[in-house]
């Protein structure tokens, strides 16, 4: 982590433009799951103890461009206040004179909360004239929000060469964390990737083979690496042009590498579907595998138990359709108990973490997604890579 950080700088009495991370899960206006609302609270909560203005800004779904009523933050503005105890200011567009007024014209210390940034084309165009706009709403630029720090964007990238540019405390937190595994784990390091497709997860199988003890493979893309061995797979998830990687990557690795040995399979992935567990080498032709079966869990969890790093992204079946969820809750159960340094990459693996009740067990759980799956394959971070370094 040798970027400055909101620590570092000067913020009394200052407009601070903060690039936040609200794209939260959302049904029928309503928020369904508040963690990256919450992720971002200390560095706010911070900065106004230290006597700043707050102003909030991010993206929020896919409006393309176009302004949308359904992508609307107002919700988020809503459950900000509720959780700050205070009012937050909401301001139906986030760039132009108007916005500038209101920015100018609030009280000393106050939470803005601009409007969805995407509603604009030029945000993730990299606008220079749209990020020169953002950063007029400004004195100080704070990037927290490491979910979208792999994405060269006007309020992630652009507006960092107009305002001094620092992290926010979630920002370092996933950097310290992350960076910390890549770099310097303790040993023994273990790897375990689960997730659908080979193909997502090269590059990171590629920077992290050299450095992990241990690399254990579940999920669908198991499968991919087992037809590579040359058993038969059934209907089960095939990644078809992945097949040569995972031959080459099983030749080069040796024993570092651990599949499945066992798997459930069934006839479709549904609730409440009639299941069997199957050795490897005996997938009927008529079925699909959905889950690693109960021996693999239990070897699994065995290197997960003496384990001193873990660094897990993916699930290691359909863990969203019961009973499939099986072999995920076995083997993060034993890294809770571990004692471990236990880093989990965002998207489906924290929603896993937080469905089977061990969210609050882990060491770190990674709000970035992308970003998380970007940095374990070494790639640098177009966000980070724009801060003042320390």
């Amino acid at each position: 982590m040798n970027k400055k950080t909101v620590r570092d700088i000067e913020v009394q009495g200052k407009r601070v433009l903060v690039r936040v991370d609200f794209n939260v899960p959302m049904q029928d206006g309503q928020i369904t799951d508040d963690r990256r609302i919450r992720a971002s609270l200390p560095t706010i909560q911070y900065l106004l103890e230290q006597g700043a203005t707050v102003v909030l800004m991010s993206h929020f779904g896919r409006p393309k461009g176009k302004r949308d009523p359904q992508y609307s933050l107002r919700p988020v503005a809503e459950r900000l206040s509720q959780l700050l105890g205070r009012e937050v200011l909401f301001l139906d567009d986030c760039v132009g004179e108007q916005v500038e007024a209101q920015v100018r014209n609030a009280p000393q210390g106050s939470v803005i909360l601009l409007e969805n940034l995407r509603f604009h084309p030029e945000e993730e165009a990299n606008d220079p004239a749209f990020a020169q706009a953002l950063a007029r709403l400004g004195e100080v630029y704070v990037n927290d929000a490491f979910g979208s720090a792999h994405r060269a964007h006007a309020s992630t990238e652009g507006v960092a060469h107009y305002l001094p540019a620092v992290a926010g405390f979630l920002m370092e937190k996933e950097l310290r964390y992350l960076g910390q595994a890549l770099a310097n784990p303790e040993r023994p390091f273990v790897a375990i990737l689960g997730g659908a497709k080979v193909h997502d997860k090269i590059g990171v199988i590629r920077n992290l083979l050299p450095k992990v003890d241990r690399l254990l493979i579940g999920g669908g893309m198991a499968f991919t690496f087992l037809k590579a061995q040359g058993y038969e797979i059934g209907r089960s998830l095939l990644d078809a042009e992945s097949i040569e990687f995972a031959r080459q990557t099983l030749a080069e690795a040796g024993d570092k590498i651990l599949l499945p040995t066992d798997v459930v399979v069934a006839d479709a992935l549904a609730p409440g579907v009639a299941t069997q567990t199957v050795p490897v080498s005996a997938i009927p032709a008529d079925k699909m595998g959905l889950d690693i079966g109960a021996e693999t869990a239990q070897r699994f969890a065995e290197v997960v138990r003496t384990a001193k790093t873990v660094v897990w992204n993916g699930p290691l079946g359909a863990f969203e359709t019961p009973p499939f969820e099986q072999g995920t809750r076995v083997v993060m159960e034993a890294l809770a108990n571990s004692g471990a340094v236990s880093i989990l990459g965002g998207g489906d693996t924290a929603a896993c973490a937080e469905q089977l009740g061990f969210a609050e067990r882990m060491t770190h759980i990674s709000t970035g997604g992308g970003a998380s799956l970007e940095f374990l394959e070494g790639r640098t971070l177009p966000g980070v890579a724009a801060l003042m370094d320390a």
